[in-house]
């Protein structure tokens, strides 16, 4: 049912100030038909191609929006953030296109592409010693001793608000849609999505895909409070998060129908047909949902959004 809840951190009426802040910025995804996967699925199934978005993902929307809120003395001051990729992406674009200094710290096995093209829109880049489980510390070392502001990969609700712009415009643009299948890592997108989908549509559910090994937002689901996980070992790195945020749970808990997990096999094989049908290029993240349809834990039941939440892969995973 549609969502009138106003007491969740992030609203509606934050999504739309988003996308309104952010719209010089960004682009407008498509919503893209699969006939490919519609026939094989028995249901419309329709793609919504973060992977063509600026920096290759959805992530530069919050990272925007979160940026374009700071005040004058915190631009002056740069920003630091924490990501394995997307995210660090998304940041170092969003503080060149406006003028902010960015320091980036990223696990010492981040994919190589998505490090390179950090420093390729002019980002420090700080991976010495850094694991996934020590990157926040890092960074927040970092903001206290230089005075930068730290930019949260998702617990933040600059950053949901921004990520909700998604959902926003998958249902105005298809207000018929009755299911969106988004990736899950640390919630960010996962629970804009939902908010903003919820509150626009009647009677839309909203389901979230894990990796098995990282299956963190799966467990908290069905647990009702947060679980945190060591360093998960999967193909999706973009969703290699130990925990699910504080902000973005609460409002999955309201929001959202079910978080369901696909093991890396399913997804590998996923990823393959789906570049090879669709001819999109997307990373394992993005096939998440895709995998789950495919694989049978979703059974498709009507007309059926995926979030293609990025298309910055590394080649390595196929060969």
């Amino acid at each position: 049912m549609k969502s009138t809840n106003t007491t969740l951190p992030v609203t509606l009426a934050d999504v739309r100030a988003a996308a309104d802040r952010i719209s010089p910025y960004v682009i407008r995804t498509p919503l893209m038909s699969s006939r490919t996967l519609s026939e094989r699925l028995g249901c419309e199934i329709r793609l919504k191609c973060e992977n063509l978005q600026r920096a290759g993902s959805f992530k530069i929307r919050g990272a925007t929006n979160a940026l374009l809120q700071l005040s004058p003395q915190q631009r002056a001051g740069g920003v630091v953030a924490f990501s394995s990729g997307n995210h660090a992406q998304g940041v170092a674009l969003a503080a060149k296109l406006l003028g902010i200094r960015a320091t980036i710290v990223m696990p010492e096995g981040a994919v190589m592409s998505k490090v390179e093209a950090t420093r390729g829109y002019g980002a420090e880049v700080v991976q010495a010693g850094v694991t996934a489980a020590s990157r926040d510390d890092v960074a927040r070392e970092i903001a206290t001793r230089t005075g930068a502001t730290v930019i949260p990969p998702f617990n933040d609700v600059r950053v949901i608000s921004g990520a909700g712009t998604v959902g926003a415009e998958i249902a105005d643009e298809w207000p018929e849609v009755e299911t969106i299948i988004v990736p899950v890592g640390g919630g960010g997108l996962l629970s804009g999505t939902a908010i903003a989908a919820t509150s626009l549509l009647d009677n839309v559910e909203v389901i979230g895909v894990e990796p098995r090994a990282g299956n963190d937002g799966e467990q908290s689901f069905r647990k009702g409070s947060i679980v945190r996980i060591d360093p998960p070992n999967t193909i999706a790195d973009g969703a290699r998060t130990l925990a699910l945020g504080e902000i973005t749970f609460e409002i999955i808990k309201a929001t959202v129908k079910d978080i369901v997990s696909v093991e890396d096999a399913s997804l590998l094989e996923a990823l393959w047909y789906t570049i090879y049908r669709t001819k999109l290029l997307i990373e394992p993240t993005a096939c998440l949902g895709i995998a789950a349809l495919l694989n049978g834990t979703i059974r498709c039941k009507g007309p059926t959004a995926l979030v293609l939440s990025g298309g910055n892969l590394d080649l390595k995973v196929l060969m």
